[in-house]
């Protein structure tokens, strides 16, 4: 069992930390907002007073946080990771940033002598809780065998994709499939309910068709009743859009569904849905279609 920390502990942040606490694992967490940490100290979990301190405590100390400025907000500065960091030490960011920024950060760390993985997940809140999970994984290759059986208490399929960097890349190019995804199903349930089949029916016939991938299968349903708490809201998926977007100017790869959605995305934040699941996408082309969103829950 390994000493453990944990950084930004939100719904998935969370949810990782109580998998590795349920695994054995000593976990020492730390989290913007210690109320919503709550429940993990009362599940076992030891606070530590900044990022730092959590460094200090473990041997690997993992975060999973919002975004670039965040990841540069818990490991810069007297009280941050980097400053926690000593050789031998392992520090993993299961963020979705930038990967120019997780290399510079992997330089950093190997100064202080430690090492450092980028190790995104694909999945969803109902994945996790199934310990379904796969991990993509950049970085050194002994010290991705080093820290493997960690991340299969994560979750079972973990991948090592490259060099660091390589993993946020995938999760990226991952992602931008999330939205494009929930878009076309979006298209296909309005055409047929404005073509005089319900809306109920038509969701009941795409998800038992060839079209639903996992993703479609458990955030179709979100068109008839959303969820009372966003698993990945529109700001999230909207910052994962942009990184996209960015990647593909860098490499001179065109983006053309990617663009389109982000488009809606803006739309959705326009109309003051940007809290909201993704999945407001829906709601956003139903409005423009004539046709009632989808009844919140």
């Amino acid at each position: 069992m390994a000493e453990l920390g944990y950084v930004g502990l939100g719904v998935m942040g969370g949810g990782v930390a109580k998998r590795l606490l349920d695994a054995g694992h000593t976990v020492t967490g730390w989290n913007r907002t210690k109320d919503k940490a709550q429940w993990l100290v009362d599940a076992g979990m030891r606070w530590g007073e900044s990022p730092r301190e959590v460094a200090e405590q473990s041997e690997i100390v993992f975060t999973m946080v919002t975004n670039t400025a965040a990841v540069r907000a818990v490991t810069d500065g007297a009280d941050g990771i980097l400053a926690g960091l000593a050789p031998g030490k392992v520090y993993v960011d299961m963020s979705t940033a930038s990967p120019e920024n997780s290399r510079a950060l992997a330089a950093r760390v190997a100064e202080a002598g430690a090492s450092m993985l980028d190790a995104p997940v694909s999945g969803s809140v109902i994945t996790l809780e199934q310990g379904k999970l796969s991990v993509m994984v950049g970085g050194g290759a002994d010290v991705v065998e080093r820290v493997r059986p960690v991340l299969e208490a994560i979750g079972p399929k973990v991948i090592h994709v490259g060099s660091n960097g390589s993993a946020v890349t995938m999760k990226i190019a991952c992602n931008l499939s999330l939205a494009v995804q929930m878009l076309a199903f979006s298209e296909g349930v309005l055409l047929a309910e404005k073509s005089g089949i319900p809306r109920e029916k038509a969701v009941e016939v795409l998800l038992a068709s060839v079209i639903a991938s996992p993703m479609v299968a458990y955030r179709g349903p979100f068109v008839l009743e959303q969820p009372d708490e966003a698993w990945f809201d529109v700001n999230m998926m909207q910052k994962d859009m942009n990184l996209a977007l960015e990647l593909g100017r860098a490499v001179d790869v065109p983006l053309p569904t990617t663009a389109a959605t982000n488009e809606l995305l803006t739309a959705a934040r326009g109309l003051g849905l940007a809290e909201r699941d993704f999945a407001v996408l829906f709601d956003v082309l139903a409005a423009m279609s004539g046709l009632p969103a989808g009844a919140p829950s």
